[in-house]
């Protein structure tokens, strides 16, 4: 995921206008409640306009990144397995699905056809078939979410 996600010390914002820090953490997961954009009338704010906090505008210690790395790591591996408890003893669907859920978060993961798919044991061409419907980002394929899925599928048919 590291190769992936890339790695910054200062706050940013991702491609889906959420502040962001080290391996893809999310600062906030209130931002992610906010809309994209404005619509029907709406007058409230919206991701991008979502304050960075005075504390968190700095530079990061790697170590303490690297912590935090480990601590959604974690987290976003119980998620998965709440979720697809069958993948337990599949290490390699099991890791793929993991990084999947890192980039797309585990109530994405969650809604997921490909979890469906996990569920009813399809086959493995129809579960990879499954992880390239991520492959977007603002309404447009991504050439780079199309390399992370086909890296995410190779490492679920162990031909990584």
């Amino acid at each position: 995921m590291h190769e992936f996600e890339g790695y910054r010390n200062k706050p940013y914002k991702c491609t889906a206008f959420c502040w962001t820090v080290g391996w893809g953490h999310l600062m906030y997961n209130e931002q992610l409640k906010l809309p994209i954009v404005r619509k029907d009338g709406y007058t409230g704010m919206i991701r991008n306009e979502f304050p960075l906090k005075e504390e968190d505008n700095r530079i990061w210690s790697r170590e303490e990144l690297e912590k935090i790395f480990v601590n959604d790591l974690v987290s976003f591996e119980r998620g998965v397995l709440r979720n697809a408890p069958n993948l337990v003893g599949n290490q390699p669907l099991f890791d793929a699905c993991v990084a999947l859920a890192f980039n797309i978060g585990v109530g994405g993961f969650q809604r997921s056809t490909l979890r469906q798919r996990i569920l009813r044991n399809e086959s493995p061409e129809s579960i990879a078939e499954g992880f390239m419907q991520y492959v977007n980002s603002g309404g447009k394929v991504t050439p780079g979410l199309v390399r992370r899925r086909k890296a995410e599928v190779a490492l679920f048919l162990n031909k990584s």
